[in-house]
């Protein structure tokens, strides 16, 4: 393996070479601290040239390739196996904007650009950036292209997939594929970006994006809302897509139990309403209209939802200050489950309508299984994502239900599969759920997406163990 590293030395230079344990380590871990795997090296590309000359060397030593971006993934899709025959392969130093065109809302942007960096660059232009995570300051944009993520704006600009125009993609023999064309409309055969679109690193790597921007919103405003049940939140929902249309641009589900965690765990976190309720609603209107009266708006929404007893008691933020406590009640309440302990997460969709009847049905079939199971619920309802989490008060108890995670996870995704949902929204299958896809895909799908790699990456060296 001497040959190879020298190779890849020669390629990056020798500082953009990791192979010493203490500078490997931090690549070798998943976000969660779930998976931890060994490699021959960490490899830091600067460019789309230096990307492609590193894989076409590790393609030709038969040599294992990880793509991994800012390693804020939840499923392990970004760490290598135990083997240590891979390499890392980092973008970390990918991350100029290399154009920004106002006239055609694009920006053209490296897979290193971390989030944070691109929305920075959108506004700076006068635009939007949609996408928003809450690990936005770390997550780069090519982890978050091949994840597929999606985040609390997906009901009014979509996830990824939907921000995407055009990529630029290194192949796994190091050839590159130029796709960055920024059109809306370009209908000259497949639609080969989509199949790096939430491949996981598995086809290649992406190394630069064409991306879509909107108009840059000039107010907002935010409620809290306390609701009696899932059921009503589904209905208001409703009523405020009719009242406020494409002003809408985030609707999040927030259980009690997930809000406690919030309360208890999170320094200044405050409860906005007086009394609790069993679940809360938090959505957000936006404008490019400075004049436009977004508040008047959500109350003449929020009446007869009130009337009707679908809502019981409303804070509106009247201060970006404000609006941004409670969004931090929201955007902290994966942070605030990792200090209360471990859980056993699920990140699935149902259909919209379907939410409550999962709720139901999964929450039954828990009880009756794993009697005191606690189960934080919280996410995009919107768009029929949730994040259905579950652990035991007693930490003795809790690592006797980590152990049962399969027959945990049965009850929920067979409930999820009998309503047409997905067991991975918007987190991907990484290393986490690779097998557990095969209990719930058709044959006939497994065959064409084991067609599709196989034709991508016939020697099975991109991001092995991961999705297939």
């Amino acid at each position: 393996m001497t040959e190879i590293l020298s190779r890849l030395a020669d390629i990056v230079g020798a500082p953009n070479l990791l192979t010493a344990q203490p500078d490997v380590a931090p690549y070798l871990r998943d976000q969660r601290g779930r998976y931890e795997g060994r490699a021959l090296a960490v490899v830091r590309p600067a460019n789309t040239e230096e990307l492609a000359a590193v894989m076409q060397a590790c393609y030709a030593a038969g040599v294992p390739m990880v793509p991994q971006g800012g390693n804020t993934g939840l499923c392990g899709g970004a760490t290598p196996d135990d083997s240590g025959s891979a390499v890392v392969i980092t973008t970390g130093r990918m991350r100029k904007v290399r154009a920004v065109d106002t006239a055609n809302d694009t920006i053209t942007v490296e897979a290193g650009c971390t989030l944070a960096e691109l929305q920075a660059a959108a506004e700076k232009a006068g635009r939007l950036f949609p996408l928003s995570l809450a690990s936005e300051g770390s997550c780069q944009i090519g982890g978050n292209l091949s994840t597929n993520a999606g985040g609390v704006h997906v009901l009014r600009y979509g996830n990824a997939r939907e921000l995407v125009l055009g990529l630029e993609v290194v192949l796994p023999d190091g050839r590159i594929w130029n796709g960055l064309r920024g059109l809306r409309k370009d209908n000259t055969g497949y639609d080969l970006k989509q199949l790096f679109v939430g491949g996981e690193g598995t086809l290649g790597i992406i190394a630069a994006a064409v991306l879509k921007l909107f108009p840059l919103p000039a107010t907002r405003a935010v409620a809290w809302v306390a609701v009696p049940s899932a059921e009503a939140a589904v209905r208001l929902l409703g009523r405020v897509k009719g009242g406020a249309g494409e002003r809408l641009v985030a609707f999040e589900l927030i259980s009690r139990a997930t809000l406690d965690v919030v309360l208890n765990h999170i320094a200044g976190a405050q409860d906005p309403l007086p009394q609790p309720s069993p679940w809360v609603v938090l959505f957000e209107l936006a404008d490019s209209d400075a004049q436009a009266d977004l508040n008047g708006l959500i109350e003449k929404v929020l009446e007869p939802a009130l009337e009707a007893e679908e809502a019981l008691d409303a804070a509106i933020a009247h201060s970006e200050a404000q609006i941004e406590a409670l969004w931090a009640l929201r955007e902290n309440a994966s942070e605030a489950q990792k200090r209360q302990g471990v859980s056993i997460k699920h990140d699935v969709s149902v259909p919209v309508s379907r939410i409550p009847e999962f709720l139901a049905r999964a929450d039954a079939g828990l009880q009756e299984a794993f009697p005191g199971i606690r189960i934080v619920a919280f996410g995009h309802v919107g768009d029929g994502n949730l994040h259905y989490n579950c652990s035991m008060a007693d930490p003795v108890a809790n690592k006797a239900l980590v152990a049962r995670t399969e027959e945990v996870n049965r009850v929920v995704h067979d409930v999820v599969a009998s309503l047409d949902g997905s067991i991975s929204a918007e987190h991907g299958l990484g290393q986490l759920k690779r097998e557990e896809i095969t209990r719930y895909k058709a044959p006939l799908e497994l065959e064409l997406m084991r067609g599709i790699k196989q034709a991508f990456d016939p020697r099975g060296l991109m991001n092995p163990g991961k999705v297939l």
